[in-house]
């Protein structure tokens, strides 16, 4: 290998060009076209010759050198970049007739049908991103974000094979500006030996690819996310110059000429029904590709006419998306278990048989209650159909019958919690079976892992492992413990370093100033949801006020119902609970809620707006505050006088039932558009 690095810096630079020409060649024709013509060793081969030559020569390395894909240090946090031009969002299609009805509009922007194409592609289920070439160097790479601004994530792009770090130039013009789009994700075969490895490790399993891909590309140390396979497809161009393009496919066939991984999947149409029935062809047989895909994405050909149609606030008018419906599978009932959840509720999960749904590996499903058990007569060992919409938790919806041979076993709910062994009761007026032992162990450890949760106490760092851990060694007993915990204690974990101590401990910290809306969540009041404790604390200002109220007085108030009510007194009539109260204001919990500052301006007067799911860049509470402060209100229930719903990642039945009754959902980056556009 000595004897090959050149003797002169000229000729390093000369050598140095032909090996990276040479390495970027055969990255496009394995990563992109998946035609490779050398194999592994030969490849590594020219990787080792560029390494050595820059290491002797460090002065000749360019950003584009494919050496520069791996090993920038970690990053302290991702630093906010703007878009040349807006990433927005695509609206939803979910039925042919829907279909339609966004060709008409088509048709009535445009004024005529004549010569009008779609374009149809698969909608990837990953993370959206923006890469920005200048004269065909890539020199930046950023998150979606909210649409205006992303984070810069560029290190971590090159870590991505398939994108080029210098566009090809053989048979296309090299702009001098260039914005492209496309989504990283990460394929099944990936994601399944990602999820072997973190099993073989007893790590926590990923829940599915796309949240896999947008958590690797968010690492801060690029070497970490250079250990996940992600891939890319490039879908379309924003800003761009020096380049003449008329047609969407057009654009597609530019951009797979310069060198990015198109999918080629993607076709043209002239009628609305062949469009449909491309997307229908596509939800059927999903499954057989290697990426998954959550819908398929139509968009007017003609970039003239996309110019004419233009945009409202939110999405384009020349495109939508067509979502899939959600999946059913069969799968087979290994057995059923019983979990205890914080207020003592005997919760039943069929562990399932794995098998692949809505882009995840199920093994577990939700059976509610024993009635539901019953009504279906879900027998262990039965064949049974499951069902998943978007991120809501499979449920098993029938048992296929005729797959029964007899020996399925009948399930019995326990009449003692599995946890502390003490009798579990069925009060006559409830569907849950609750255990009677207010100290099992069960209550304290779920109790704590929602007081730490994101929408209660935010506390980062204290995951169910580290809790867990923590109650073993005996180092807290109840939530005001955690603020007693201190350096020398945490060391006393295994795996627990000064570093990841003291993060935890600032976390800890930061966590005294919620406020009383997050503390009275984390309480885990029963019945006291997100809203119904913005309410509470919105209104009395003070835990002592809370504590003082009577239940006539708490009905009064908006969203606050008799059983409400009912709880948050009981609750604070607790010995138990005040001494636990007390205990957190002494160690400097506080427990007040700041007053809504209320804007000048009043835009939101008169809109209801309903939030589900969890949100990345603010809490519920933050946006609820925000929506009051505009003079909005905040509903915790759908239904038609409902103006909108704003629903983050994991939203569940309040999104099903808004898209029913034909309710505007937005998710946080619309959200954030309409604050801008009324501030």
């Amino acid at each position: 290998m000595a004897d090959d690095i050149p003797r002169t810096i000229e000729e390093a630079v000369i050598k140095a060009n032909e090996l990276t020409r040479q390495i970027d060649y055969h990255n496009y024709l394995y990563y992109v076209l998946d035609k490779p013509e050398i194999n592994d060793a030969d490849y590594d081969l020219l990787i080792k010759q560029l390494i050595a030559i820059e290491t002797k020569y460090p002065e000749i390395v360019t950003p584009y050198s494919p050496t520069q894909r791996v090993g920038a240090a970690p990053a302290e946090g991702f630093q906010r970049v703007g878009h040349l031009t807006p990433m927005l969002s695509l609206g939803n299609a979910f039925s042919a007739e829907e279909l339609q009805a966004f060709h008409n509009r088509v048709i009535g922007g445009l004024g005529t049908s004549d010569d009008l194409e779609y374009v149809v592609e698969h909608k990837i289920d990953g993370l959206a991103i923006s890469l920005v070439y200048e004269n065909g160097l890539l020199v930046r790479g950023a998150t979606r974000g909210d649409g205006i601004e992303g984070e810069d994530v560029t290190s971590n792009i090159k870590t991505i094979k398939s994108i080029p770090l210098k566009l090809q130039g053989d048979d296309v013009d090299i702009p001098p500006l260039l914005e492209v789009r496309g989504e990283v994700y990460m394929a099944k075969q990936e994601f399944a030996r990602l999820n072997d490895l973190r099993e073989k490790n007893e790590e926590p399993l990923l829940a599915n690819p796309r949240n896999a891909a947008a958590g690797s590309l968010r690492q801060l140390d690029p070497r970490a996310t250079a250990d996940r396979a992600l891939d890319a497809f490039i879908y379309g161009i924003g800003k761009y110059e020096g380049v003449e393009l008329t047609t969407h496919a057009q654009t597609l066939e530019y951009l797979k000429a310069a060198g990015f991984k198109v999918n080629q999947l993607y076709r043209v149409f002239n009628n609305i029904q062949e469009v449909a029935d491309y997307c229908d062809s596509w939800g059927e047989k999903r499954s057989s590709l290697p990426y998954d895909i959550d819908g398929m994405v139509i968009k007017v050909n003609s970039l003239p006419s996309q110019t004419i149609l233009g945009s409202t606030a939110k999405d384009p008018r020349w495109a939508i998306a067509y979502k899939f419906p959600a999946e059913q599978t069969t799968t087979i009932v290994k057995d059923i278990i019983i979990s205890v959840g914080r207020t003592g509720t005997l919760t039943p999960t069929a562990i399932l048989q794995p098998v692949r749904l809505a882009g995840s590996t199920v093994s577990r499903a939700t059976l509610h209650n024993e009635d539901y058990i019953k009504q279906k007569d879900i027998r262990i060992g039965d064949t049974v159909v499951i069902h998943k919409a978007g991120e809501v938790i499979p449920e098993v919806i029938s048992v296929v019958l005729d797959h029964r041979t007899g020996e399925e076993a009948p399930f019995v709910m326990p009449e003692a919690c599995p946890e502390c062994g003490s009798p579990a009761e069925r009060n006559e007026s409830e569907a849950a079976r609750k255990c009677t032992n207010v100290a099992c162990p069960a209550l304290l450890r779920e109790g704590l892992f929602h007081f730490v949760s994101r929408d209660a106490m935010n506390i980062d760092g204290l995951g169910p492992a580290v809790l867990t851990n923590l109650l073993e060694a005996g180092l807290i007993r109840d939530a005001a413990d955690l603020y007693q915990l201190t350096e020398d204690k945490l060391l006393q974990l295994e795996r627990m370093g000064k570093k990841s101590a003291a993060n935890l401990l600032a976390s800890i910290t930061k966590s005294k100033e919620a406020g009383l809306a997050r503390l009275l969540f984390a309480l885990g009041i029963r019945y006291v949801g997100v809203k119904a404790a913005s309410v509470l604390a919105r209104h009395f200002g003070d835990i002592d006020a809370v504590k003082s109220a009577s239940v006539e007085e708490l009905i009064k108030l908006d969203e606050i119902g008799e059983k409400i009510a009912e709880s948050v007194a009981a609750y604070f009539a607790s010995p138990a609970s005040l001494e636990l109260i007390e205990r957190l204001h002494n160690s400097g919990v506080k427990t007040t809620e700041d007053k809504i500052v209320v804007a000048d301006k009043q835009p939101f007067l008169g809109l209801t707006f309903v939030l589900t799911g969890t949100l990345i860049e603010m809490t519920r509470n933050e946006a609820a505050a925000i929506i009051e402060s505009l003079g909005g209100k905040v509903a915790g229930s759908v239904s038609k006088k409902t103006s909108y719903v704003l629903a983050g990642a994991e939203a569940g039945s309040k999104l099903e039932k808004a898209l029913q009754l034909g309710i505007s959902v937005i998710d946080e980056a619309e959200f954030k558009n309409m604050i801008d556009e009324v501030s």
